[in-house]
């Protein structure tokens, strides 16, 4: 049952849009026939129109399939995410992984046609995919291996100097200050204020590691403490303040970016979910089931959120910008009010839209 007048439901601009990523369908009441978003049929009028999560409950509701789009044979998306999502667990689980040719053979495509394909769907290459994987093994083998040595041929590395070379992006720190949960490693900080309110922003050799947001200075610092409890905290030098007006004044302007180095440190998932934050324009914005689908995963939608809520670097990933299904604001790390106040900077919200979250949070 929809809960927006149809034509505010941000499922009747995909409709209008005829958009071929779209996984609802859209039933007609006057015709008893339902069909795909993009079905190239005469568009009804939108009183007629009722949405359908898929053509399962289209049908249980008494309507039939258009003969035209086909709504009840799987689509080429919906077959594309089964390939990739297949190729993900032989990336995961090969030891050594499969090859880009091996990948491409099974799903019965050229080895370049795969290769877009899956970075279209997940956003990155299934070498790079393969190599994260890999890396998050290691993140998760090395507290508890004998030895760094060990835990680095039990993650699949074939030798121990392709590993060094590449631990600085596998682990965001030396693999023995890994080993140690970050002990040793030095992150410099500052706090002060900007327009929504304390900002504490810390960074590490790599680069920026954390921007928090709060009402309290003192609440962003045992934020800061529990995210690196091994690690030596120290107050920045006078010349960070550049660095903290920068991240101020993205604050101010979310859609400017931030021309800053990043030190982004999650699992796997976390950061093919931060990739996919990055990826959405300024001014526009996206629901949670709808990023699930860019990543290749939509079954994923509760876990989608649960990345987006252990970002660690407000606005410059910009988890603000996605939305509920139905357009409505929620569940946003740093409050629902600053999420609507950097989406108001941004032009992503309509007025009807401010006037109805006016009263207070969703």
């Amino acid at each position: 049952m929809n809960t927006l007048p149809i034509t505010e439901d941000p499922r009747w601009a995909q409709l209008l849009a005829r958009d071929p990523q779209a996984t609802f369908v859209y039933a007609v009441r006057t015709t008893g026939i339902y069909c795909r978003p993009a079905c190239p049929s005469r568009r009804a009028r939108p009183e007629h129109v009722t949405f359908f999560a898929d053509a399962g409950a289209a049908q249980a509701a008494g309507y039939r399939p258009c003969r035209r789009c086909r709504p009840e044979a799987e689509s080429e998306q919906q077959r594309w995410a089964a390939r990739i999502t297949h190729a993900c667990r032989q990336l995961e689980e090969g030891d050594p992984p499969p090859t880009l040719a091996q990948l491409a053979a099974d799903a019965g495509v050229t080895p370049w046609h795969f290769h877009r394909r899956f970075r279209a769907l997940t956003g990155v290459t299934p070498r790079a995919y393969a190599a994260a994987r890999r890396a998050e093994r290691l993140r998760d083998g090395l507290p508890q291996a004998a030895s760094v040595t060990e835990a680095i041929y039990a993650a699949g590395y074939g030798s121990s100097s392709r590993f060094y070379a590449a631990s600085p992006a596998a682990l965001g720190m030396a693999p023995q200050h890994f080993r140690r949960g970050g002990q040793g490693e030095r992150i410099t900080f500052a706090v002060g204020e900007c327009s929504l309110g304390a900002l504490l922003v810390a960074q590490s050799d790599r680069g920026l590691c954390a921007i928090l947001l709060d009402a309290s200075p003192e609440a962003l610092v045992q934020q800061l403490q529990d995210r690196f409890p091994r690690a030596e905290l120290a107050a920045a030098g006078p010349a960070f303040a550049q660095v903290m007006a920068q991240v101020a004044g993205l604050m101010d302007q979310p859609q400017a970016g931030l021309p800053l180095p990043l030190d982004i440190r999650g699992t796997l998932f976390q950061q093919r979910v931060w990739q996919a934050l990055c990826a959405i324009p300024p001014g526009s914005t996206v629901s949670y089931r709808a990023l699930a689908t860019q990543i290749g995963m939509p079954s994923a939608v509760r876990a989608v959120a649960l990345a987006c809520a252990a970002n660690p670097l407000a606005v410059a990933i910009p988890c603000h910008r996605v939305v509920r299904q139905d357009g409505a604001l929620s569940g946003y790390r740093w409050g629902v009010e600053r999420k609507r106040a950097l989406l108001q900077r941004e032009g992503a919200l309509h007025d009807e839209e401010q006037a109805e979250d006016a009263g207070g949070s969703v």
